[in-house]
């Protein structure tokens, strides 16, 4: 992995990189950035760099024996542990070879995709105690053949009070060893841990860096990439996985929703539900998803925030309508509802029961606050 084949972030990179060449790297460090963010990527990239021979001004050669071995993932000085999903005495290393795929298909992976290499279903992620003791085991020897021997623990939200265990390892690790903690919640991680590490905050992508990279190796016209980069809200692992859905008019779609809830339409409503039940959960969820950022976009042009609104000109149009018509409190409103929608269907919720709650919820929003405008836009 290099830093060349990662999304945005170049404030990141320059860091990591820096630290190299200043001879500042700390033995403890947590890549603490949300899904999509690129963090693990960031963090094998950092690795591969710290062992590159022959390393370049703003990367890692790609081309030495220790590049090749890394962009397998079987660098004897690489060292990988993550959630697994099975018996108390499973570690890491029963699923190396899944993670090797897992990782070099899906750079940008996520939990539930992890979930699918190794066949999980709904089972409990964690990081056991076994886990720990492997890790205390792997890092008490010195490196084999890099300057540094290296632990990329990935989600370290799932260990738990046996996480205790790895205190002594962080504080007092052998030389030229590397703890990499790579999160997406603080909360959620061990004081202990939180405290003994040195935080580098990774931020969401932004919108023109999603947009150009599914543009420019992902082959997708302008229109498609803005509406997906628009819809992932900073999550490249997101707009990933809307390439492999059919394309729908999600714009469209929320557009009669809101008519019809605007005019009341109970009977049109109920077989507009029946259209989105069928959908397929992943693209309800999408649906949802452009719903919420639409109408949070409504509301920055409600605030006079015009220009940090990214949507295209018809959609545009569209946002400058309703913002007419509807306030920043009704636009909460419905976004907390269409919130809870999101969380419901990820638990498999009735469809046709769940839209049509959803829908009766934004017409009693709609109810008291309608007006002559109103009614214009609805015929429009």
């Amino acid at each position: 992995m290099q830093f060349k084949h990662i999304v945005g972030q170049a404030a990141i990179k320059q860091r990591l990189i820096n630290s190299v060449k200043e001879g500042r790297v700390s033995h403890a460090q947590l890549f603490l950035g949300p899904e999509g963010s690129g963090s693990l990527a960031l963090a094998v990239a950092y690795a591969q760099y710290l062992s590159c021979l022959d390393k370049q001004v703003d990367d890692s050669c790609g081309e030495c024996s220790s590049c090749r071995k890394y962009q397998k993932l079987m660098h004897p000085d690489l060292h990988f542990t993550y959630p697994t999903f099975g018996l108390p005495k499973e570690t890491s290393i029963d699923f190396i070879e899944n993670w090797r795929q897992a990782f070099l298909e899906n750079n940008y992976l996520n939990l539930d995709i992890w979930r699918g290499y190794v066949d999980a279903g709904n089972k409990q992620a964690n990081i056991n105690i076994a886990d720990c003791h492997q890790i205390i085991k792997r890092l008490s020897f010195k490196p084999f053949e890099s300057d540094y021997k290296v632990l990329i623990l990935w989600l370290p939200e799932f260990l738990d009070k046996q996480g205790n265990a790895l205190l002594k390892i962080i504080e007092e690790p052998q030389p030229n060893t590397l703890f990499l903690l790579v999160a997406q919640n603080q909360d959620q991680i061990l004081n202990t841990i939180l405290s003994r590490t040195q935080l580098i905050k990774i931020p969401a992508l932004g919108y023109e860096d999603i947009k150009a990279e599914l543009m420019g190796h992902h082959h997708q016209t302008e229109h498609a990439a803005a509406e997906i980069a628009y819809l992932s809200n900073g999550n490249l692992t997101d707009a990933l996985v809307m390439l492999q859905q059919e394309n729908k008019s999600y714009h469209t779609l929320f557009v009669q929703w809101l008519r019809l809830c605007f005019a009341n339409k109970g009977i049109e409503l109920v077989g507009f539900v029946d259209q989105l039940s069928k959908m397929g959960r992943e693209n309800q969820k999408n649906f949802l998803r452009y719903g919420i950022s639409f109408i949070r976009e409504c509301c920055l042009l409600i605030a006079g925030a015009g220009e940090l609104v990214h949507l295209p000109a018809a959609e545009l149009e569209t946002a400058q309508k309703l913002s007419a018509i509807m306030s920043i409190s009704m636009n909460n409103a419905i976004v907390a509802e269409l919130e809870k929608a999101h969380y419901h269907v990820e638990r498999n919720a009735n469809p046709k029961i769940l839209f049509l709650d959803v829908s009766l919820q934004i017409i009693s929003f709609l109810k008291t606050k309608s007006s002559p405008q109103g009614n214009q836009y609805i015929a429009n």
